[in-house]
């Protein structure tokens, strides 16, 4: 947990964007003021704008299409900083370079020998024959020219074609009126941070190193910005790695001529395709070419930052490890939006309605409508870049020991451990920089007050003075708000108000002042955890405090032993590893210091003994007087998680083995959290719930993930494809039943699992006789638990097994005991 700094200054927080004047850019750096002209005011410009509208000004249209065709000044795209793209035969030198590769041609006469094997243990090749070895070889060569040709299938389907100068010309002036018609008030970035990727780019083409970009991922604006911005800063445009999902007719193809390399969502067991990837990816760090990938694997439908995901990851990192590559450049990048164009749609798959597949026609019926909305702009940030190289080599320093093989032998298990502690680091320090380098749009502060407020609504200068509070507490938190020019606090409100439109705030008239409310609290929450990751540690301090101010009473009732305080953070920090990014000090010292800063603020008062340690912490006498509307602001924040988990938790109750059945039956792990989403959705009506954010299809998925790491659920995955994730309640977490009625118990381990989360949720009036509560919740689990019985018996249309093989039970079984080893090894507390 990091400590309130001092508040950051807005210049240093927001450096000025770019101005772009016809054919220049100049670049202001931070803390530049530019002289006000005189009779004119101060305006912000972006670096990229609405252009010229054929209806409105046709003059300047044609003149600026003759340009892009033309190929004039920065159009032209023919200096640019980094190796050489779009020329002709592009593709063809790629490809290859990727075939010849050592590493795949490696793969491939081990795949062949492995094959000639096979076939010599079937008696299709007999080493009694004469000519045997004659007949080996000329099969073995069979076979890698059958490999050879495939590979050469696989890589033209999935490499970049930056084949044409004229082509990308077209895109990016295509793109551009797509995106900023969309998002009106254009793109904007970072002087400072631009000027700084320039100077870095420039020694990365001397050296002949690619610089890989790894954004956030919100939104499928977000690389169409990036490149939009390298095209327009003259950098060598990145190959983006994107789901072959997207690789659907016309779209697909156009897509992968402007950059994209398609690669599949699983690799399953498919050794050849996945040394092409490597192949691939080694081929690009070796060239220098610029590489792009997403940190979090699929956009974000929350808002918030996900776990990373190591796939692509690891192959840029044993590039690296492996010395094939010698070194590459990082460069973390954040992507802000006032409004994300998906949010409609990540709602309804969060609700649980299937995701739809991409497809051209709903792009080209879309199109109109995404074309005339007024979403506002994006703010896209980059952090400071850094050496690969030099992160291994700081990482490897650490350890106590260094394995022999590190850089080739993946097979050794210390090897490999070793190797996924360094991807793992690696992942979250990009996450923290990019969380770093965020900006928190105008939307994203409206949404945050909105959802944080005990009342139904808000007056607009309630609605002004909070946001401004909110304002300061980001960048004394160190975290920067857009950059807004001198534009009044009021009239920024405004544009945000606007942008989120009436669908998400509603406002009501009539009354003695306007009051503004959400409307659509669901899809405002993806607003509201834009911000959350910098109050994670106040929030959940705050609510491990609630367990007590919950009770009521006066002050000295609600009052918190530090000990007390310090076990509930611990459990709540551990059960939301998954969920949130946290600094890596240690539980103490992170307390510690988010302690002392709401001490700073006045949210909180600590008692210390004698010796200066903290002995009890309670609300200050100003906040208990302010109407605790800042510690609210932190229990709100947090509030829905807690919902979510306490009701992922609940649901496994449901899990247990309905009386008279044995504990061996599976349940297909997909139902097990539709149906504990069906369980929040139904508790929220009946009012058990105060969040509908709980039923989040994400959210609960990732606390699944943490019952799963923690051995509460045993999972197992089959090695058949078809055959989906299952899981069970681990039988030492099973509650038990009354022996005469069968009925669930609100007693045991799991019990006490669930009440240790509840006692940190929001108190509501429905939720006081905790008798009523625990009977009727556990009676509505067990009957959804029971039909997850019934189901998973029958075997459904799809007939999956409720039984696990000998195989799959022997690898149940050797899960559990490395988990518990691990946690053993680690010294870390069961949750």
């Amino acid at each position: 947990m990091s400590h309130d700094g001092d508040p950051v200054d807005e210049a240093s927080s927001s450096a000025p964007d770019l101005q772009i004047l016809g054919d220049e850019i100049t670049l202001q750096p931070s803390g530049f003021v530019e002289p006000k002209p005189v009779a004119q005011e101060d305006k912000e410009e972006a670096l990229m704008n609405h252009s010229h509208s054929f209806r409105s000004e046709p003059l300047q249209f044609l003149r600026e299409v003759s340009l892009y065709v033309s190929g004039q000044g920065w159009r032209a795209y023919d200096r640019v900083i980094g190796q050489p793209v779009f020329y002709s035969g592009f593709s063809e030198n790629m490809t290859s370079m990727v075939l010849s590769a050592p590493l795949l041609q490696k793969r491939i006469a081990q795949l062949a020998e492995a094959r000639l094997a096979v076939e010599e243990k079937e008696g299709l090749l007999n080493k009694d024959d004469k000519d045997y070895e004659t007949k080996r070889a000329q099969r073995r060569n069979t076979i890698e020219s059958w490999l050879q040709e495939v590979a050469e299938k696989l890589t033209d389907n999935m490499i970049c074609k930056m084949e044409s100068n004229t082509f990308i010309r077209g895109a990016y002036y295509l793109t551009m009126q797509l995106v900023t018609r969309a998002y009106h008030q254009g793109i904007h970035v970072s002087s400072e941070e631009v000027l700084r990727l320039r100077r870095v780019a420039e020694l990365a083409a001397k050296k002949k190193q690619s610089i890989v970009f790894l954004p956030s991922h919100r939104s499928h604006v977000d690389y169409v910005s990036l490149q939009l911005i390298c095209y327009r800063l003259g950098l060598t445009l990145p190959v983006v790695v994107a789901g072959d999902n997207l690789n659907f007719p016309i779209v697909g193809a156009f897509l992968q001529h402007a950059g994209a390399m398609w690669i599949r969502r699983s690799f399953g067991d498919d050794a050849l395709y996945t040394a092409v990837v490597q192949s691939y990816v080694d081929t690009l760090l070796q060239g220098g070419y610029n590489f792009e990938c997403f940190i979090e694997g699929g956009r974000s439908r929350t808002g918030k930052l996900l776990p990373p995901k190591f796939g692509i990851l690891s192959f840029v990192l044993d590039s690296v490890l492996s010395g094939r590559v010698e070194d590459t450049i990082i460069c973390p990048v954040s992507t802000q939006y006032d409004k994300v164009i998906e949010t409609e749609g990540y709602v309804n798959e969060l609700l649980g309605m299937p995701k739809k597949k991409e497809n051209l026609a709903d792009l080209l019926s879309n199109g109109p409508s995404i074309l005339s909305l007024k979403l506002g702009r994006v703010d896209v940030r980059f952090h400071e870049p850094w050496s690969l190289r030099k992160f291994v080599d700081n990482q490897i320093s650490k350890l106590s020991s260094i394995p022999t093989g590190l850089s080739t032998d993946q097979h050794n298990p210390e090897v490999r451990a070793v190797r996924e502690k360094i991807l793992r680091a690696l992942g979250y320090k990009v996450l923290s920089d990019i969380n770093a380098v965020s900006v928190v749009m105008p939307t994203a502060l409206i949404g945050t007050v909105l959802l944080t407020l005990r009342g139904r609504g808000v007056g607009k200068g309630e609605l002004i003075r909070r946001v401004e509070w909110l304002t300061c507490r980001v960048r004394a938190k160190g975290g920067r708000v857009a950059h807004f020019g001198n534009a009044p606090l009021s009239e920024i409100v405004d544009r945000g108000l606007e942008v989120l439109g009436k669908d998400l705030v509603g406002v009501v008239e009539g009354l003695a002042e306007p009051t503004y409310y959400a409307v659509d609290r669901f899809q405002l929450s993806f607003y509201r955890n834009m911000t959350i990751h910098l109050f994670v540690y106040e929030a959940i301090v705050s609510v491990a405090m609630y367990t007590r101010i919950k009770r009521g009473g006066g002050p000295a009732f609600q009052d918190i032993p530090y000990e007390e305080l310090k076990a509930q953070v611990l459990f709540l920090s551990s059960l939301f590893r998954g969920e949130f990014i946290f600094a890596g000090a240690g539980l103490a010292a992170n307390l510690d210091a988010t302690l002392r800063g709401l001490e700073a603020d006045h949210v909180v008062r600590l008692d210390r003994d004698e010796k200066g340690n903290i002995t009890t912490v309670g609300l200050s006498d100003e906040e208990r007087k302010a109407g605790r509307e800042n510690y609210d602001f932190y229990c709100f924040l947090i509030w829905p998680f807690i919902e979510a988990s306490w009701l992922a938790a609940v649901s496994l109750m449901g899990l247990t083995p309905p009386k008279g059945k044995n504990g061996d039956v599976w349940i297909e792990e997909a139902k097990a959290q539709n149906s504990a989403q069906l369980l929040g959705k139904t508790l929220y009506h009946q009012g058990d719930l105060s969040y509908f954010e709980a039923v989040n299809k994400e959210t609960l998925k990732n606390s699944y993930t943490r019952f799963e790491q923690e051995q509460i659920i045993n999972v197992v995955k089959s090695k058949d494809t078809k055959i989906p994730r299952r899981l069970r309640l681990d039988p030492s977490w099973r509650p038990s039943r009354d022996p005469e009625t069968g009925a669930l118990l609100a007693e045991g381990k799991l019990w006490d699992f669930t009440e240790k989360i509840a006692s940190s949720r929001r108190e509501g009036k429905n939720r006081r006789d905790g008798a009523t509560v625990s009977s009727r919740v556990l009676r509505l689990t067990d009957e959804l638990g029971r039909r997850l019985f019934d189901e998973a018996e029958k075997g459904g249309k799809a007939k999956v097994p409720s039984r696990l093989s000998k195989e799959e039970q022997e690898a149940v079984d050797l899960n559990v005991k490395s988990a518990r080893r691990r946690r053993t090894l680690e010294g870390r507390a069961h949750l």
